[in-house]
């Protein structure tokens, strides 16, 4: 039987606007700046990696600290940040992915388990386009073809997942009737009915 949401008062931090009696809160302010934090740092390194040097470099360093960060709060984080809350396992998800095919997916408050899948193959992929980045700006690793390969790999495959998340938040937010790149701004979704996961 699904467990419905509980809004959590004590984890809110103080810019949070409170929510209105229709809605929860979900997304602290440390997920909704990382979330965004990452695509900008993502989307400057994409696009500055033989003009500007410099700042494609920069941005990778700023990636590899959010994605440490991220990391951190999901161990230490607020209840919906936690990895606990989010990380099913894969038959779980695959059951999921079925029942998004047939229209019959759960709506869940925190991360559906898809999400939450996609949420930890991001974070990976970002991790190593940052190390391999890295790499090549050190002596050992300095033009060395496979290290130059790996990066240029992580970073188209890391488009593709940014494609896939995109069009995950765009087809649940059809789906659910709610507006999830909004929710990922004030941090608040639309509470629980009964038939919905928290």
């Amino acid at each position: 039987m699904p467990k419905l949401a509980k809004t959590d008062r004590s984890f809110s931090a103080p810019v949070d606007a409170q929510p209105s009696p229709e809605m929860v809160r979900v997304w602290d302010w440390v997920v909704r700046s990382f979330h965004w934090a990452l695509a900008l740092s993502f989307a400057f390194a994409w696009f500055t990696p033989h003009s500007s040097e410099g700042i494609h470099r920069w941005a990778g360093y700023a990636a590899a600290a959010l994605v440490t960060m991220r990391l951190l709060w999901g161990v230490l984080g607020t209840p919906y940040a936690r990895f606990s809350q989010f990380v099913r396992d894969p038959a779980t998800v695959l059951r999921y992915l079925s029942a998004m095919l047939s229209g019959r997916e759960a709506r869940y408050i925190g991360h559906n388990p898809a999400g939450g899948a996609m949420v930890l193959v991001l974070i990976a992929a970002m991790g190593s386009t940052a190390l391999t980045g890295w790499l090549m700006t050190t002596d050992a690793y300095f033009g060395v073809p496979w290290i130059e390969a790996a990066h240029s790999l992580t970073a188209h495959g890391l488009l593709l997942l940014v494609f896939f998340h995109i069009s995950g938040v765009a087809l649940a937010s059809f789906r659910h009737r709610e507006n999830l790149v909004q929710a990922m701004i004030t941090g608040q979704k639309r509470k629980a009915e009964p038939q919905d996961v928290a």
